[in-house]
């Protein structure tokens, strides 16, 4: 264990000696004069030897002082140093959000070129999985999570509220079994999403059908998927009609991939939510990608 001066002794004496004046010294560090003398005297009790030549309007450097006068100086210097990578870090460097991988391809990596010109010194690393990671054992420092927004001990934002409706490939459209009205139902494959745990919150094919007064379709045939773009990419393929939700599409929608042969929708009691630490926010880059997200979600028509 080292034994080191206390650090406002060394400090009281680098600035002194590099100034040859405690006044000038005093002024710099928000004390005064005599509160420099005091702190070199403590200095000079704890090393044993004297560091400055007193004389009645001046003071001179001992030949030991001038010996430890660099290595004292570039101390301070490296530890300023230190603190300023250590403040880097906190406003720059690889921030780890994690994330449903539905999400993270269909919508975040459309929009995170955004956030990467506003704040080139911040490089994100999705990590995207269905399970729940855990932010100090994972090395997360923001969660995006589709849920009920009940997470306890936890900041937590609402992104955008989930609504899902049907989306089939444009070729269904037309072919043997045009897909027209809500009878044509009966002709094609339906895709349906498997939330596991969430799937008592989340809509299905049985609630849209109630909603839609379909009651002359069988609703329950079909494959059956535990991550949302596995049905989408099914879609798109022309596998058959999704009920998936609208973020989700949004950018397949744009390019023509898919359409939605019915303008009914059906709200979901999920959410995607922004989710952290309450500490997590004091660090700058976590911050910054809230208020960003936050504001491009709502700036984006889902």
């Amino acid at each position: 264990m080292r034994r080191l001066p206390p650090l406002k002794s060394l400090q009281a004496f680098e600035a002194a000696a590099r100034w040859l004046s405690f006044s000038k010294a005093a002024d710099e560090l928000f004390v005064t004069p005599a509160a420099i003398s005091q702190q070199i005297k403590q200095l000079e009790g704890f090393l044993g030897i004297p560091l400055f030549h007193r004389m009645t309007r001046s003071v001179r450097l001992t030949e030991e002082a001038k010996t430890v006068l660099p290595l004292v100086t570039e101390g301070f210097d490296n530890l300023a140093e230190a603190v300023d990578r250590l403040k880097l870090e906190e406003k720059s460097g690889i921030l780890t959000v994690s994330t449903v991988p539905t999400f993270a391809v269909k919508w975040l990596v459309h929009h995170l070129t955004g956030f990467s010109e506003k704040h080139p010194d911040i490089d994100v690393r999705l990590d995207a999985s269905l399970d729940t990671r855990d932010f100090n054992r994972d090395g997360i420092d923001v969660s995006i999570r589709l849920g009920a927004g009940e997470y306890r001990g936890l900041h937590v934002s609402k992104i955008f509220d989930e609504e899902v409706s049907p989306v089939c490939s444009p070729k269904l459209l037309e072919g043997s079994f045009p897909l027209t009205s809500l009878k044509d139902l009966k002709s094609h494959r339906l895709l349906h999403v498997d939330w596991g745990s969430l799937t008592s919150q989340s809509p299905d094919w049985q609630m849209w059908a109630q909603a839609a007064g379909l009651d002359d379709v069988s609703v329950n045939r079909g494959p059956r998927f535990t991550v949302e773009n596995m049905a989408i990419e099914a879609a798109i393929n022309g596998d058959g009609v999704a009920l998936v939700s609208h973020s989700a599409v949004v950018e397949d929608l744009k390019a023509g991939r898919l359409v939605r042969p019915f303008d009914l929708t059906v709200q979901s009691d999920l959410a995607y939510w922004l989710v952290c630490p309450h500490a997590h926010l004091r660090k700058a880059k976590v911050s910054a990608f809230c208020d960003w997200l936050l504001a491009e979600a709502n700036q984006t028509p889902v």
